[in-house]
């Protein structure tokens, strides 16, 4: 008997993105493919990132082929939107939606479609191995570059509905992440150099953190004094460690209201600011607390096909 496998697209602002997960729930391919952003820039435009998915789409595609061998592909889901609110749209998204479009067509398979959010979340349940909180509620995090947002999480039979009820009023964590970063002559993305700096960091940092306002923080205060900061002392490891601390007490206040209004709840962070091993220590050392694994927490198309599967063997049933 042949083996068999379902497919997971996602095309976002940041990378091209094609898992395959067997049916029988084991990972098989987490194949990502970063969009190209040229130095001293912090992102693309979103002609820019259709036209990069577009030349990705077929490399990936080929990868999971060969992954595939004498298997075959079952089912087939995507991410077709950011969050799963009304009106919620990336002209990226469509790059991945023509492309499973295409595959479902072609091969008669079933396609499933789910938010980019979505797919995060259920990255970090698999990673985490959490598949528990498919069955009750709980908050969930998603710290990116695009979304800084806490969300309560309820089941449904989609998966989980998931409702803003805070985050950030300005900036995204992975903005001042990479804002700073670019300032400071970092690569981009900045994530990954600012946590090496940071932790090469011995000086004792300011008190400040971001103001609180009912459910949302407001992080562009950091960016001002990291830059203010970074010009008085030209310290990239100090003002790096500073802007990850700034960016950890500010998820500590959300959480502590969180449960100031439920009472004490079960966290779930992920995207891809929560590869980050100072924000996630800080995090786990106050909160009952799950996570991506590091390489799952970046965007990712595993979590779409994990979605896919339990859907697929749903419906089998």
């Amino acid at each position: 008997m042949k083996k068999q496998f379902v497919m997971g697209v996602d095309t976002s602002n940041y990378t091209t993105s094609v898992a395959l997960i067997g049916v029988d729930g084991t990972l098989a391919a987490n194949i990502k493919i970063p969009l190209p952003v040229k130095a001293g820039e912090c992102g693309l435009r979103q002609s820019d990132a259709v036209f990069a998915h577009i030349k990705n789409l077929p490399v990936a595609m080929q990868r999971a082929r060969r992954e595939i061998g004498d298997g075959e592909v079952v089912a087939i889901g995507v991410s077709e939107k950011p969050r799963n609110v009304e009106g919620s749209y990336m002209p990226c998204f469509l790059s991945g939606v023509a492309a499973a479009t295409s595959v479902s067509a072609a091969t008669d398979i079933p396609i499933y479609k789910f938010s980019h959010q979505c797919g995060h979340i259920a990255a970090a349940l698999y990673s985490s191995n959490r598949s528990d909180l498919f069955d009750r509620e709980f908050c969930a995090f998603h710290v990116s570059g695009g979304t800084t947002e806490m969300l309560r999480v309820v089941p449904d039979e989609a998966a989980f509905k998931a409702d803003v009820v805070g985050g950030t009023a300005d900036l995204n964590a992975g903005q001042l992440i990479d804002r700073v970063g670019v300032l400071m002559g970092l690569p981009f993305p900045c994530g990954s150099h600012i946590e090496e700096l940071a932790l090469a960091n011995t000086k004792k940092l300011t008190s400040r953190k971001p103001t609180l306002s009912g459910s949302y923080i407001n992080l562009s205060g950091g960016e001002n004094i990291a830059a203010k900061m970074y010009a008085e002392t030209g310290d990239k490891s100090l003002v790096s460690a500073f802007v990850l601390e700034y960016i950890s007490r500010g998820l500590i206040s959300l959480a502590d209201f969180y449960e100031s209004q439920h009472c004490k709840s079960e966290f779930l962070f992920a995207g891809g600011v929560m590869s980050n091993s100072i924000i996630k220590a800080r995090l786990a050392d106050r909160f009952d607390a799950s996570f991506a694994v590091p390489q799952l927490s970046s965007d990712n198309a595993v979590g779409i096909a994990y979605l896919t599967e339990r859907a697929f063997n749903t419906e089998k049933k």
